[in-house]
């Protein structure tokens, strides 16, 4: 019997905020690619996931899994994550994994914080990430990292609910080292905890570090499961909105090759 490991295939991208982030891997290899976000991912998605899996010499079949952030953050951009990642998914026959931006920039800070100040893989960090909600709020939830003593490997748990408001009123986590990532610290940064603070977008590379223990954790869905997730009330998932990301799926499905 064959001990050879095996050779994990994801896709991963994320354009709820201003930048479209983008990264295959195959194995250890990673590609990653960071290009405009907002309005010009919803042209540019499909052509550059299609310019990175040839680079990688991965068909879009050969894949373990699509992997997306669904939010909270744009909802322009979410509708465009989860529309491309159903499109793609469905004509590759492949699963999906949805994954909370917050967590993932959790997950970017961490990285980004490790490296940075050498901080060991065994220690503990709660991370309370913040994404700019505009209308003078921001989206809020925080993570505790728990080490695997001896391991590379960890994982996170939950430490406060995903939230929107004032970023006066952030439930602040229990836990030490704290740590406070994301992209509000240039439109509120008096007006929020004090704390450490490490500017960290929800990036692909991101996704793809969580990817294996979210697919552990038997996370991933049908592409008919993926949905954005909203957090304001007043933003529901409305029938025309439904129909919308379903035309976008399909045109996703008929134009990208397997």
């Amino acid at each position: 019997m064959s001990t050879r490991t095996k050779e994990w295939r994801w896709l991963a991208f994320d354009t709820s905020t201003d930048v479209l982030s983008l990264a295959v891997a195959r194995g250890d290899r990673v590609w990653a690619q960071t290009l405009p976000g907002g309005a010009q991912a919803s042209s540019g998605l499909i052509p550059a996931v299609l310019a990175m899996l040839a680079e990688a010499d991965m068909p879009l079949a050969s894949l373990d899994a699509i992997v997306f952030g669904r939010g909270p953050g744009s909802f322009t951009g979410l509708r465009t994550a989860c529309a491309v990642a159903q499109g793609l998914a469905f004509g590759a026959n492949l699963p999906v994994m949805p994954v909370d931006t917050l967590l993932a920039v959790a997950e970017e800070a961490r990285w980004l914080h490790m490296h940075s100040a050498a901080l060991s893989v065994d220690a503990p960090l709660t991370v309370l990430a913040l994404l700019d909600a505009r209308m003078d709020e921001v989206y809020s939830a925080a993570y505790q990292w728990q080490p695997a003593p001896g391991q590379v490997h960890g994982h996170w748990q939950p430490a406060t609910a995903l939230q929107v408001g004032a970023p006066e009123k952030i439930q602040m986590p229990e836990g030490s080292p704290l740590l406070l990532a994301g992209n509000a610290f240039a439109a509120y940064g008096e007006r929020l905890p004090v704390a450490e603070r490490c500017v960290a977008l929800p990036t692909a590379t991101a996704l793809l570090r969580l990817a294996p223990a979210l697919w552990a954790q038997g996370l991933a869905v049908s592409a008919d499961q993926a949905m954005p997730l909203y957090i304001r009330d007043k933003v529901a998932n409305t029938t025309a909105e439904r129909e919308a990301m379903k035309a976008s799926a399909a045109i996703a499905k008929a134009t990208v090759p397997t």
